[in-house]
Parts: C-alpha cells; sequence; structure tokens
C-alpha cells in the first residue's frame, strides 16, 4: 500500500494534565486516503501501547477493515510511542522529580486540535482503536459527544483496572531491573530489560487457545 510521509504537527505551549507546560509538543501522525469534500469520511485510529502508526496500519488497505479507497484516515501516534513527543526525543519529558506525565486526556486534546487546525475536521464518523487506543477512543467518546458518531473500542477499559495496572508495573519492573536503568532512565540499551519484557508480554498478547493449538508453529517458529 502506498502511503505518504509522516507529518508532524507542533502545538505550542501544550499545558499537560499532570500541570508541565511543553513550549513545543510534536505529535507525529500519517494519513491514509482522501479526506472527503464534505469532510464527513473521517476514520480517527490512535495507537495502542508501545505502537507506532507503522506496527497497526496493516488494517487499513482496500481489502482490510477500512478502505482507503472510501475512508480518511488519520492516524495520531501517542505521546511517549517515540515518535510524538517523549523522553527520548524531548529534555523536558525527562524531569520526572515535577510530576511528568502523559495522560489519555493529553492526546485526545492534542489530537482535536490537529483535527481542527489542520484539516478543519469537526466531525468523525468513527474513532477506532485497540488497547490503550481503545482507551483514546472512549475518552473521544465523552469529552466531544456531539463530534463523533461512534466508537469502535477494541479490548479496552474506559478506565486502566488494578489488575491491567499490576500487570503494567510487571513490564516497567522487568526494564527497570536492567543494569542500565539510572532511577530516572537508562545509560544504555537494557538488552536483559527488554528480553524479560518481551518473556512477559506474550502470556497477555495470546490466548491460551493459541498456545495449546500451536499457531506459533504456523508462524514459522521451531520452538516455544
Amino acid at each position: 500500500m502506498m502511503t505518504r510521509s509522516p507529518s508532524c504537527f507542533i502545538l505550542e505551549n501544550f499545558s499537560l494534565q499532570c500541570g508541565v507546560v511543553l513550549p513545543q509538543a510534536q505529535l507525529i501522525y500519517q494519513t491514509y486516503g482522501e479526506l472527503a469534500s464534505d469532510r464527513k469520511n473521517v476514520i480517527l485510529y490512535p495507537t495502542s501501547y508501545g505502537a507506532q502508526h507503522s506496527d497497526i496500519d496493516w488494517l487499513i488497505r482496500p481489502d482490510g477493515i477500512f478502505d482507503p479507497n472510501g475512508w480518511f484516515i488519520i492516524i495520531p501516534n501517542m505521546f511517549g510511542n517515540g515518535l510524538s513527543t517523549s523522553p527520548s526525543n524531548c529534555d523536558r519529558c525527562k524531569l520526572t522529580e515535577q510530576g511528568f506525565w502523559f495522560t489519555h486526556l493529553d492526546n485526545v486534546r492534542a489530537q482535536e486540535q490537529l483535527l481542527r487546525q489542520v484539516f478543519q475536521i469537526e466531525h468523525l464518523a468513527l474513532v477506532y482503536g485497540w488497547s490503550m487506543g481503545a482507551q483514546q477512543a472512549y475518552h473521544w467518546g465523552v469529552l466531544f459527544p456531539d463530534r463523533v458518531a461512534r466508537i469502535a473500542a477494541v479490548c479496552g477499559t474506559a478506565r486502566t483496572t488494578d489488575h491491567n495496572r499490576i500487570f503494567l508495573q510487571s513490564l516497567r519492573a522487568a526494564l527497570t531491573a536492567d543494569p542500565t536503568w539510572t532511577g530516572i532512565g537508562f545509560d544504555g540499551i537494557p538488552e536483559r530489560g527488554l528480553r524479560a519484557f518481551a518473556r512477559i508480554y506474550p502470556s497477555w498478547a495470546a490466548s491460551q487457545a493459541f498456545y495449546r493449538e500451536g499457531i506459533y508453529y504456523q508462524l514459522g517458529y521451531n520452538s516455544l
């Protein structure tokens, strides 16, 4: 599928819910298809935890879930995912002693500003999201109910549950157990931490049936 290069939307003096003001926040986004003259064919597709737009755009193709021949699909990269403003590309984000963090409210406010200022889009035909993308879809429905025709929240909760919170903390613990962790960041590539992270995540990402039926063998792997 032929796509355009990602674009960057700059938000000046962007106030975060945590109280920090970023002099400049960048929202990296990718578009697919063409915007209709009445601007009524828009699908917003927020990224999920750990994902960038290139990881989730497999749903967008002529014979896929989202057909770019009829829809204008926008994937905004979530803050903190390494493309949009993140600790890896913004020194201001590393000031953890000031209580710095991103929220879904921050992401949705930035996305709304992007749609309105860049594309003059006031209404969305659909907000589709998986996992943390689904949580952003719920936020869109609550914050802008008169501007969203429908949401599709797949495998996501409106609020992070204690069960999910402890899972996310286990992933964080795996990363920060790496010897390169300094207490506020990494002074190298956390190879051991990433391997531990990768061993934890598959037990959540795939079902019991996936392992029972040996689907990973069908995907070309030789062992568990």
